[in-house]
């Protein structure tokens, strides 16, 4: 059996999830749709008995509050082989599961090609065999390693990966925390395709810049491999000065882009950091340009 789990808050989203699950993925074997409803009371409407395709929802009652907790709520509960997540403003192409399944062979975790739909622009992010390594995550953070991308062992996550971390300010970049730590665990089996559609811009995240920079620096603590690595060091600080900047901590920002360019003089967010401190362009127009091409800051 396969798990699909995914958080929400709201009746409309999981109607939609449960579509997509249930009309829409043409995996033949049998699967279980976790909702987990985090901070609102769950839509039991939903709910689905069908052997092939069981829906169940829950409460994040026990958990921290947040994407975090709600997503440890649904993996201690779920019952398949392999967990696989949703978000639920994100869509899933048909073939995904199948294609998924089908290639993980012998590997912990899988993920696949995604579709960056932000505004009504739309970029393709495909990743190679090659691009899922340590070094290349934490230097270049592999956009296609994205939550909703993701198909994990469910044993690997209760015992070599460990659950997502509850920890992160505001669950801020946790999908970054644990696709390091699933890599450290094992090979990520890769599905060259676009069978996500992701759609940016309308996640908190993206401008509650507090959060950003106590998350960074979570980050930074909790994993030596980021901290031996100049270039991935650089890359952090980089979103650290811009979250600074857009903020209005410009002397924070400055010093953060100084702590960038003297790691990897190359970082490009080191430079953009300082177009947002100075001023000359606004921090969410340089966002804005970003994610219209497929990319964040």
């Amino acid at each position: 059996m396969l798990t699909l789990l995914t958080a929400t808050g709201a009746r409309p989203e999981a109607w939609a999830i449960c579509e997509q699950l249930m009309a829409r993925q043409t995996y033949a074997g049998p699967v279980e749709c976790v909702i987990v409803f985090d901070q609102t009371e769950p839509d039991q409407d939903v709910v689905s008995t069908d052997p092939r395709r069981v829906v169940r929802v829950m409460g994040n009652t026990e958990r921290k509050p947040g994407l975090a907790g709600a997503r440890n709520t649904g993996i201690l509960a779920s019952e398949g082989e392999y967990v696989a997540f949703c978000d639920d403003d994100d869509i899933w192409l048909p073939a995904k599961l199948a294609k998924q399944v089908a290639g993980i062979g012998t590997a912990l975790t899988s993920a696949t090609g995604i579709v960056i739909d932000y505004g009504g622009h739309r970029a393709e992010r495909i990743p190679a065999k090659d691009t899922f390594k340590l070094e290349n995550l934490v230097r270049n953070r592999i956009m296609e390693a994205h939550p909703s991308s993701v198909m994990v062992r469910r044993s690997a996550i209760l015992d070599r990966i460990g659950l997502v971390d509850e920890e992160l300010p505001g669950s801020y970049a946790e999908d970054f925390d644990f696709i390091i730590r699933a890599l450290q665990a094992g090979p990520v089996a890769i599905v060259e395709e676009a069978l996500v559609v992701v759609r940016w811009g309308q996640s908190l995240f993206s401008r509650n810049w507090g959060t950003i920079v106590a998350a960074v620096d979570y980050l930074i603590d909790k994993h030596q491999v980021i901290r031996d690595d100049p270039k991935a060091l650089a890359r952090l600080y980089g979103r650290r000065g811009f979250a600074n900047a857009a903020s209005g901590e410009y002397r924070e920002a400055l010093q953060d882009a100084w702590q960038a360019i003297r790691r990897n003089p190359l970082e490009k967010r080191a430079y953009v950091t300082l177009l947002a401190a100075s001023r000359i362009v606004p921090a969410t127009k340089l966002l804005d340009m970003a994610h219209r091409r497929g990319r964040g800051i």
